[in-house]
């Protein structure tokens, strides 16, 4: 391989495969899917996207199978979320089986960069920009599409280590109307002065409240949140902000919460105040904290600081709730559990140190059709 070298412990998204997929959008239509070498794209710094914000992307991740083979997760629900961030941001929807057969094909390129350890995987980072080189406040005409891969291990290099999450006051991470739902790159954009703030503060990360009171607790900088309820404290209920328009709706967050029940734990998407999360977290009420999202699966929270006011999250490590749902959603990523849901799609890759070159239409060929079908099975 070329464009990376094997790491024992790879840095997310450092290393990058061979290949990338590109597809293009010019003349009111998608153009063939195409892989080739992963290598700098020259446009125009007239490009629109540049200017005017048209730029948005997805990320999921291929997993190792124990039998060697390789398999997606919840590829369909991203490439849906990618038509509806596409939609919000005046950019044509790309098909959802376009979307899935890209990223299979581009998985089977670089089958050899899918790594075989525990919490490990393929990442893969679908993008799309305005590409029209024109300037004028209006939507592009022509569009590009790429999806890039990173072998990567876990999100942080510690580990399970909890996090401490910072408060922020000031800025809002979106407002009512606007566009917190949509992954689009000026909602991270916007993000990276606060977090910067909370990472000098010694913190891991930001919590933003809403913007209308500043008293709802919504997500962190690219995670969704969750906390742990002990009422009664026999039972266990997971409970997340709800995703009703100011935040994004993780696909993580959303196979937590069809998770949960099935291990015996309630689960509910409900307003959570920042003042009552401190005070039941005082009580023990609260007995556990974690963010969630595709990079780091589910990241424990230890500690929330709120100004000059720190308070723990349980006894401030890892609680077995959120252990038991890392553990649970790993093994279904990786095929060491029953999938009843249907999340995962299996590759037919090659399983030696072999990198599989292509480049043709994918649309056009048998296998692009049979990986079809089975997207659209969902």
């Amino acid at each position: 391989m070329n464009a990376i070298t094997p790491l024992d412990q790879p840095e997310f998204g450092r290393a990058f495969t061979d290949h990338m997929a590109l597809i293009r959008f010019v003349g009111r239509q998608w153009g063939e899917t195409r892989i080739v070498a992963n290598e700098p794209i020259p446009f125009s710094p007239a490009a629109s996207g540049l200017h005017y914000g048209q730029a948005i992307f997805e990320g999921l991740k291929a997993y190792r199978q124990p039998d060697g083979d390789v398999a997606l997760f919840r590829a369909r629900d991203h490439a849906e979320r990618f038509r509806a961030t596409a939609t919000r941001m005046a950019m044509p929807p790309l098909p959802v089986r376009r979307f899935v057969d890209a990223c299979a094909a581009l998985v089977t390129a670089d089958a050899v960069a899918v790594p075989d350890e525990r919490g490990h995987s393929l990442y893969l980072r679908p993008l799309m920009i305005g590409t029209t080189p024109r300037l004028g406040v209006q939507p592009a005409s022509e569009y590009l599409c790429v999806i890039i891969a990173s072998p990567v291990g876990p999100y942080l290099s510690d580990g399970t280590r909890p996090w401490t999450v910072k408060v922020e006051r000031d800025q809002v991470r979106a407002a009512p109307g606007g566009t917190g739902a949509a992954k689009c790159a000026g909602n991270y954009g916007a993000s990276l002065a606060a977090r910067r703030a909370a990472t000098s503060a010694d913190c891991d990360e930001i919590l933003f409240l809403d913007a209308t009171e500043h008293r709802w607790v919504e997500e962190l900088s690219a995670m969704n949140l969750f906390v742990v309820e002990a009422t009664p404290p026999s039972t266990r209920t997971l409970v997340t902000p709800p995703a009703d328009g100011t935040i994004l709706g993780g696909i993580t967050r959303a196979s937590l919460l069809e998770l949960a029940p099935r291990l015996g734990w309630a689960a509910r998407a409900a307003p959570i105040a920042i003042d009552e999360w401190r005070r039941r977290a005082e009580t023990g009420e609260i007995t556990e904290a974690f963010a969630s999202g595709t990079g780091a699966v589910v990241a424990p929270i230890g500690h929330v600081r709120d100004g000059e006011t720190t308070w723990t999250i349980g006894d401030g490590s890892p609680g077995p709730v959120t252990a038991r749902l890392r553990a649970a959603l790993l093994d279904l990523q990786e095929g060491r559990a029953p999938d009843p849901y249907g999340w995962r799609f299996p590759l037919d890759v090659p399983t030696s140190n072999r990198a599989v070159a292509i480049d043709v239409g994918i649309s056009s060929g048998r296998t692009g059709r049979r990986r079809a079908s089975r997207a659209d099975r969902g």
